[in-house]
C-alpha cells in the first residue's frame, strides 16, 4: 500500500539511495539534490516528501510554494526509484501528494515543469489531470509548463 512520509534523519538514506534509470537522469536532481533543495527553499515551505510502498522506500517528491505570479505550489521534482517504474506507484503517489495539497489549499493550483522528451513524467502528469499551460520559460524551452487545478 503506497503511503507518503515525512523525511527525518532516521530515514533519509533510505531516500538518498534511490535512483532513476540512466536514461532519466538529464529529467530531475539526483535525489541527494532534491534533499538539498528541500533546505535551500526551506524559506518557500519546501517539502521533501517520501514515498513507500508499505516499508519499502520508493520515491520522493518536492514541493514548495511559490508567490511570484502565478501563485501556487511547485512540484520541483517527482521520481520512483527505477525498480518501481511502470507499476502505477507514480500515478497513485501524485495523486495522494494533489489530495493533501488540495486539503491544505492554500493556492488553487500546483504547476511543474517537464522537458518535452520526457514521455513518460507526462503521461503520468497527464493522467492523474495536469494540463499544458502554452507557456514557454525562455530559462528552459525545451520544456512544458503544466498546471493541475483544484476543483
Amino acid at each position: 500500500m503506497i503511503r507518503l512520509f515525512d523525511i527525518n534523519e532516521d530515514n533519509w538514506m533510505d531516500v538518498r539511495s534511490l535512483a532513476v534509470e540512466g536514461s532519466q537522469t538529464g529529467f530531475l536532481d539526483s535525489t541527494v539534490g532534491i534533499l538539498a533543495r528541500g533546505y535551500v527553499y526551506r524559506a518557500c515551505r519546501a517539502r521533501v516528501i517520501g514515498i513507500a510502498d508499505d516499508e519499502t522506500v520508493i520515491g520522493a517528491a518536492l514541493v514548495r510554494d511559490l508567490d511570484e505570479e502565478p501563485a501556487c505550489y511547485d512540484l520541483q521534482q517527482f521520481m520512483i526509484d527505477r525498480r518501481y517504474q511502470g507499476k502505477g506507484y507514480g500515478t497513485e503517489a501524485l495523486r495522494m501528494i494533489l489530495k493533501e495539497l488540495e486539503a491544505e489549499r492554500k493556492y488553487d493550483c500546483v504547476e511543474v515543469c517537464v522537458k518535452k522528451n520526457d514521455t513518460a513524467a507526462l503521461r503520468v502528469y497527464e493522467k492523474v489531470g495536469f494540463a499544458d499551460t502554452g507557456y514557454i520559460d525562455p530559462d528552459v524551452p525545451d520544456s512544458f509548463n503544466l498546471t493541475y487545478v483544484f476543483r
